[in-house]
C-alpha cells in the first residue's frame, strides 16, 4: 500500500471550532480530531478506560479530559496524563489539503 493510499479524509477544517474537537467514524474506528490554534491533531475518539466518547470531554490546551471519569490525555501524542486510564490513545498523523482534514490510518 502506498503512502498516499493510507490518508483518509475525515472532515472539513471549518467543522471544528478553534480550540475544540469533533469525533467522527472511519469504518469501525472512532477518531477525535482537534483544532488547536493553527495545528490539527487526531487520536482515537474513545477513552481507553471505559470507552467514553472524547467528543463530550473537556479540551484544555493540548489536554483532553474524558467526560466519564476525568482521565486525561495529551492530544499531540495520545499519552495518558491522569488515571484512571492506563493505556495511551493511538495518535494519527494529520494534514489539511484545501480545507479537508486527512488522517493517516
Amino acid at each position: 500500500m502506498s503512502e498516499e493510499a493510507s490518508w483518509t479524509p475525515v472532515c472539513k477544517i471549518s467543522e471544528i471550532l478553534e480550540d475544540d474537537l469533533i469525533t467522527t467514524r472511519v469504518g469501525e474506528r472512532c477518531i477525535a480530531v482537534y483544532r488547536i490554534e493553527d495545528d490539527v491533531f487526531a487520536t482515537d475518539g474513545l477513552c481507553t478506560h471505559e470507552q467514553a466518547d472524547l467528543g463530550d470531554g473537556f479540551l484544555d490546551g493540548h489536554v483532553i479530559e474524558c467526560p466519564k471519569h476525568n482521565a486525561r490525555f495529551d492530544v499531540r501524542t495520545g499519552k495518558v496524563l491522569r488515571r484512571p486510564a492506563k493505556d495511551d490513545l493511538h495518535s494519527y498523523r494529520t494534514k489539511v489539503v484545501e480545507e479537508t482534514v486527512f488522517v493517516q490510518l
